[in-house]
């Protein structure tokens, strides 16, 4: 009799389903208010998602550990093909279409998982000592972070690049590294952001002067009044008019948290975020058990500040306090690229918990008898 092996679910994170599902339900509740069509397609999506979740969570992950750096070069190879073949949409070079389909993709989303796995792994073939990480190695794991951050700025896709970039020197930050280095790269960011900013592409340093300048830009003004009409119970969906007259703009996406505070009020986004919190501090909680397993630590550490950063970036942007970058926020903004992305992610983090113990595991059982 062949049958599936208990023991894979002895140590599964079953609280992390209680945290995601609600904000998968309210998500999908507002895009299928804004957008019946959308809301179809988003369901489509879910259902991407999931089964990437249940394969990525079922792959003898910590047994091959060696093809990581193969699937981050890969990704890198992805990463360059797009300044020579990738599709153009909305000004910005970012996709790669997929031969005899009509669809395309976005590795930069698809580097994402490569680049926290390949940040653990370097990480546990090489564990910080006591004083944290000398000059050496943190320019070996400084390449790692630094190539994906120039090939996708190119792209341009600034927030992505900029995303990629704080999670890895954060993750390091939190991991280990000697407090002279920090300073050095305080001290050149300082020196170097003149040069830096004329570096940027001319509709990023559009976006940095409207978000500098007394008056906002009119995706943002549209999004304060969005935010100002919900008080703090909200209006009907009738009632909702800077969305359903559609001038609140991408109410699906970007603004969603703008839409969400007008369909609900200030009770309503607080419940949103406070369930990002929950999520946050619990995922903070799992990682201080993990004690000298490295890779697993740095995995976690690393997904806890993207989701961090996504959050924080998005919801400033909605309020006027950062830059209008298109960051969406995790499981909630309407698309697929992000969904699936963080579905694999935590398919990942599920997998490193449940078969710590046994890296050897087996999917099946057969019993002769």
């Amino acid at each position: 009799m062949i049958r599936l092996d208990g023991k894979i679910f002895t140590h599964f994170d079953f609280i992390l389903p209680f945290l995601v599902f609600p904000i998968i339900a309210f998500s999908f509740l507002l895009i299928n208010e804004a957008n019946e069509i959308l809301s179809h397609k988003q369901i489509l999506y879910i259902i991407v998602g999931f089964f990437a979740f249940f394969i990525f969570f079922l792959l003898p992950i910590r047994k091959f550990l060696w093809l990581i750096p193969f699937f981050y070069w890969f990704c890198i190879l992805l990463l360059l093909l797009v300044d020579l073949i990738g599709t153009t949409k909305l000004g910005a070079q970012r996709w790669l279409e997929i031969p005899f389909t009509p669809f395309t993709i976005q590795p930069s989303e698809i580097f994402k998982p490569a680049f926290l796995l390949m940040l653990a792994y370097q990480i546990k073939l090489n564990p910080p000592p006591k004083e944290g990480y000398g000059l050496k190695m943190f320019i070996k794991l400084s390449f790692f972070i630094l190539l994906p951050f120039v090939l996708i700025k190119s792209e341009p896709d600034l927030g992505s690049a900029l995303i990629i970039l704080i999670v890895g020197y954060a993750t390091l930050f939190l991991i280990g590294v000697n407090y002279k280095i920090w300073l050095g790269i305080f001290i050149s960011l300082a020196i170097a952001l003149p040069v830096i900013y004329e570096s940027l592409h001319s509709y990023q340093k559009k976006r940095i002067n409207d978000f500098l300048s007394k008056e906002p830009s009119y995706q943002v003004k549209q999004s304060i009044i969005a935010i100002g009409s919900g008080g703090l119970n909200g209006k009907s969906k009738t009632q909702a008019t800077q969305t359903h007259f559609k001038f609140l703009p991408i109410s699906t996406s970007d603004f969603i948290f703008a839409y969400t505070i007008e369909r609900y009020g200030f009770f309503g986004a607080c419940a949103l975020l406070f369930t990002y919190l929950l999520l946050i501090m619990h995922l903070l909680s799992i990682n201080q058990k993990l004690k000298k397993d490295f890779f697993s630590r740095t995995f976690i550490c690393a997904l806890v500040f993207l989701i961090f950063i996504y959050v924080g970036v998005n919801v400033s942007m909605t309020i006027g306090f950062a830059p209008v970058v298109g960051v969406p926020l995790p499981f909630f903004s309407y698309g697929g690229s992000s969904f699936v992305t963080f579905m694999v992610l935590f398919g990942i983090y599920e997998n490193l918990l449940a078969f710590r113990f046994d890296p050897n595991y087996k999917l099946i059982r057969i019993n002769f008898n």
